[in-house]
């Protein structure tokens, strides 16, 4: 329920009385005086649904709502036509308005202080987390990162042209992911320095550290898609909390691999993790923006993006814009490329898998890592895990797979294989029980040796 109040002068107090009447609105109506000149305070419980619509009929009629409009929360309400009223609104999706929008996103800001020493003890922990390869306290860094306050005030900012609101907020946002990295780069380097984790630790190693090396499509999936879905939530009148540790599922965990790649001296997974975050980041706004614009926000006069703002702050607007999207192109080109070389090395691995010689194995995870000496790396290892349920040790498929995938993709690469053995009972009444055991990497060949 919302707690409705519209302001009007005596030119207007028919009109609004007729629609509230038509509407089934209970409302009282009550004089008041403001500069010497007699107004009238309409005050109606309505569904929070219902507010844009009435709004909307308001204007329509001609009703001054900019003057004085009140829309505050209510807890329940008793009157002749509430429940029909409610009835009525109850399956409609009514976006908030774009005041409501504005207060809800302003609610969701805080001071530079509180933000950035928040970001920082999250990128701690996520760091904490990657080490250790524990999911667990990764999800509990995202947790406490206040990062959806900046990215939701920015693209409300754009989309109702509050111009403030999106500078400080996109300042606010490039202070957070400096202060994650500078975060995570000095605990990781007190964790090194004090051998809590020996210096030669290969970190690529770890599983949620080497996950992301670069900007791929499914990064840029969890990007688009949590931007969006954090955008839509904040239209709604539900909480965005969770939505926020979406967004900085996005965030935090790169921020952190960049700190620990930085001191762990890994230039390709550094600037990997960097380009990532910096991509997911434009990303996340991107996704939010256009779901705020295709919702029917819109500013409020022309001219507003960089019609108020000093000559300064126009031309940093600008430059950032044009190097975010140089940034975006160049990864993007990259990430194209590195999509189209994994789906192609999928297909391969599928294919020896289908093949009649080896029904025995299925494929369980692919992963490319790349190499340091180009901008994004060139493709050097693919390391393929496969289920085995054959007899005996598992097939040596390594010569095989790599004279296929380099065959389809024209590069010369290193193919690593390991395997996970299944056996299977043959007692009919134990056919569902299963045991498992992890077999040891097959012993280097001739297509592990660097090309």
């Amino acid at each position: 329920m919302r707690q409705l109040q519209v302001l009007v002068g005596d030119e207007a107090r028919e009109a609004v009385s007729e629609i509230f009447d038509e509407e089934g609105v209970d409302s009282i109506r009550q004089e008041a005086w403001t500069d010497g000149r007699r107004q009238w305070l309409f005050s109606a419980p309505v569904p929070s649904d219902s507010i844009g619509y009435l709004l909307g009929r308001l204007d329509e009629a001609g009703v001054d709502t900019e003057q004085y409009t009140v829309i505050g929360s209510l807890e329940s309400a008793i009157t002749p036509n509430n429940e029909a009223l409610q009835a009525r609104f109850a399956s409609d999706f009514d976006p908030l308005t774009q005041p409501e929008l504005r207060s809800k996103a302003t609610d969701m800001s805080s001071d530079p202080t509180s933000f950035l020493s928040m970001i920082f003890l999250s990128a701690v922990i996520a760091v904490v987390g990657l080490l250790m390869d524990s999911p667990a306290i990764v999800v509990g860094s995202m947790v406490i990162a206040p990062i959806v306050g900046p990215v939701l005030t920015a693209t409300v900012g754009a989309a109702t042209g509050d111009q403030r609101m999106l500078l400080d907020s996109i300042w606010l946002q490039a202070g957070g992911l400096a202060m994650a990295v500078a975060g995570a780069t000095l605990f990781s380097g007190i964790v090194s320095l004090t051998g809590f984790m020996p210096k030669q630790l290969a970190v690529t190693s770890i599983e949620l550290i080497g996950v992301r090396l670069s900007p791929g499509l499914l990064s840029v999936t969890v990007g688009l898609a949590s931007g969006a879905a954090g955008a839509f939530g904040l239209t709604t009148k539900g909480p965005t909390s969770l939505i926020g540790v979406m967004i900085a599922a996005a965030l935090i965990p790169a921020a952190a691999t960049t700190g620990i790649a930085i001191v762990w001296r890994e230039p390709r997974l550094a600037l990997g993790s960097l380009l990532l975050l910096v991509v997911t980041m434009v990303l996340i706004n991107l996704g939010s923006a256009a779901v705020l614009l295709a919702m029917g926000y819109r500013p409020d006069e022309s001219g507003w993006l960089l019609g108020s703002t000093s000559r300064r702050e126009t031309v940093a607007v600008i430059a950032t814009a044009v190097a975010l999207l140089v940034i975006i192109g160049t990864v993007g080109v990259g990430a194209a490329q590195q999509i189209g070389f994994d789906r192609q090395v999928t297909t391969e691995v599928d294919g020896l898998a289908d093949h009649p010689d080896y029904q025995s194995i299925d494929p369980l995870a692919v992963r490319t890592e790349y190499s340091d000496d180009t901008f994004l790396g060139q493709p050097e290892t693919v390391t393929v895990h496969f289920a085995y349920t054959g007899s005996g040790d598992p097939p040596a498929v390594a010569d095989e797979l790599e004279g296929r995938i380099s065959t389809a993709t024209g590069e010369p690469v290193t193919v690593r294989t390991s395997f996970t053995e299944y056996t299977r009972t043959s007692s009919l009444a134990e056919s569902n029980t299963t045991t498992q055991r992890l077999a040891e990497p097959e012993p280097t060949t001739a297509a592990e040796q660097p090309q």
